[in-house]
């Protein structure tokens, strides 16, 4: 395999040594995500593929549209391997166009429906793409404007699914990717910053879909809602994988709202919901819960940010669901696992056993390996669920990996005797009061707790004494002041230094383009203004 600019890894490094196995393992398996569907057209032709609103796409649809979009790229002149700029939200058209894009032998380099100007130019220039698949909008503005001057030679613009004029082909001989090549750069869903590209192939989530089946007990007649858009890593195996390598429905929402949710899970009997803890803990927050039968849940994958106990068993009482969760990131996929053979502790007070096929390591700050004694440590991996690196960006990458090869996910971890993993909290998500580290999350655990509470985010607001004290910005469901706070935190044991010091009541919190909270923003509202 050759690798683009910026994403070898070190030459000698346990990853490249990762790596070599990994990719010839997937030459000798053969068969893509294309062949899959392929499958499933044959002996399920009329089943669903897809769901978004009214569109239905059954597998017969995903595969003769998908080629038909194949054609189209190879028709406007895409060399393979080329790198095409995907700008859509999330209905079928997407789905058929990261296919076709498979099929086509090009690489996508997918932009969040949610990205605004800046990071739709970034994105394309950091990907190198020369071609562009969009509406003819995005955000209320012509799309030819908003990339003009970037170089996108070919730009394809779609009209909604429902007017495609679609003529059944035969598939391109030659041109599709197979298992082991890159087939998807994606945006990390960071607060801040600009997002940088991961590198993708589909192997890594057909292993990552072999977890998913073993710890959900999944199955081929499941119906899955996936809530996060379509670009990012947490939808690759909840939507683009394993609802499609099981030949199962996946339902999709081109723009969430917990209400809408609700329906979809009752309308279409939906077993198995994919989100981040903010949109389930939204879902919990609206009155239609209490009114729509969720009878038919059997399980939600949720993370992206941190699980809190409170909501999460709440969310299990209300539906019978069990609420699961893998850890890892973007870059370096799963690292442990929660199954529904855990108890509800296991489930929703630790991050699950790490898998061993992983290879997890904690690196304490001065880079020694407390892996043994359970750090604390930076949690780092090199196992086939990891991604190749950071595209065209040699910078990144030497932050992402430590000097002998081992994937840094940014978590403080300890590991229990049991195998079982627990976050301590984000590197860049400490609040350091007098010298003292206070971990957000445990903070957010707590103040979310207060029945008072709908969604809370707990961040450092700058102190000229302290440096930092802690603030609160809470969503609330009914009247609540800081003294309520601190006395139900009073009341439940927690020691004063996890105690909010500001409570800033608000409609609503900001989130970045990936669903979570954009903390960046919080603070910057603290700030004093110049």
């Amino acid at each position: 395999m050759t690798f683009p600019p910026g994403t070898a890894p070190a030459a000698g490094s346990v990853h490249e040594r990762y790596v070599a196995d990994r990719l010839a393992e997937a030459a000798g398996a053969g068969e893509n995500l294309a062949d899959v569907v392929r499958r499933h057209a044959a002996a399920n032709p009329d089943g669903d593929a897809f769901v978004a609103g009214g569109d239905r796409l059954s597998w017969r649809q995903f595969d003769e549209y998908s080629t038909w979009f194949a054609r189209r790229l190879v028709d406007a002149g895409l060399p393979r391997g080329a790198r095409v700029g995907v700008l859509l939200p999330d209905g079928v058209e997407v789905h058929v166009v990261y296919l076709a894009a498979i099929k086509a032998g090009v690489v996508v380099v997918a932009i969040g429906p949610r990205a605004a100007r800046l990071e739709v130019r970034h994105l394309l220039q950091v990907g190198g793409a020369t071609a562009l698949v969009s509406f003819a909008t995005h955000r209320d503005e012509p799309v030819a404007d908003l990339v003009a001057g970037l170089g996108i030679d070919t730009h394809l613009v779609l009209p909604p699914h429902a007017s495609w004029d679609v003529v059944p082909g035969a598939p391109l001989p030659g041109r599709e990717l197979a298992p082991d090549e890159i087939h998807l750069l994606n945006s990390t869903s960071g607060t801040t910053g600009m997002p940088k590209c991961v590198v993708h192939d589909q192997y890594r989530w057909f292993y990552y879909h072999e977890l998913a089946v073993e710890c959900g007990d999944l199955r081929t007649d499941d119906v899955f809602l996936t809530l996060i858009p379509a670009p990012y890593g947490f939808a690759q195996w909840t939507a683009n994988f394993t609802p499609t390598l099981l030949g199962a429905p996946t339902v999709v929402m081109p723009r969430f709202n917990a209400d809408e949710a609700l329906r979809l899970i009752e309308r279409e009997r939906v077993t198995v919901v994919c989100c981040v803890s903010t949109q389930f803990i939204m879902m919990l927050n609206s009155p239609l819960i209490h009114e729509v039968d969720l009878s038919s849940l059997r399980c939600m994958f949720t993370g992206g940010e941190a699980v809190p106990f409170e909501r999460a068993s709440e969310f299990e009482r209300r539906t019978g669901a069990k609420v699961l969760q893998f850890f890892g990131s973007n870059e370096t996929g799963a690292l442990s696992r929660t199954s529904v053979t855990d108890t509800e502790d296991q489930r929703l007070r630790t991050a699950g056993r790490v898998i061993d096929a992983m290879r997890v390591r904690l690196f304490a700050d001065d880079g020694t390996d407390v892996t043994a004694v359970g750090g604390p440590g930076q949690a780092a991996c090199a196992g086939p669920a990891t991604c190749l690196g950071y595209f065209n960006d040699d910078t990144a990458n030497e932050g992402l990996f430590t000097p002998d090869g081992w994937m840094l996910t940014g978590d403080i971890c300890t590991i229990d005797a049991d195998g079982y993993l627990r976050v301590v909290d984000r590197k860049s998500d400490f609040i350091i009061r007098g010298g003292k580290n206070i971990s957000a999350a445990a903070v957010e655990d707590h103040v979310g707790s207060h029945p008072a509470v709908a969604m809370v985010a707990a961040v450092a607001m700058p102190d000229p004494t302290f440096g930092e004290r802690v603030c609160v910005f809470v969503v609330p469901r009914g009247p609540l002041t800081l003294d309520d706070l601190r006395t139900h935190l009073s009341d439940r044991g927690v020691s004063r230094e996890n105690w909010p010091e500001r409570l800033e009541l608000v409609e609503d919190l900001p989130r970045g383009s990936g669903g979570k909270i954009a903390k960046a923003e919080l603070r910057k509202s603290l700030r004093p203004a110049v």
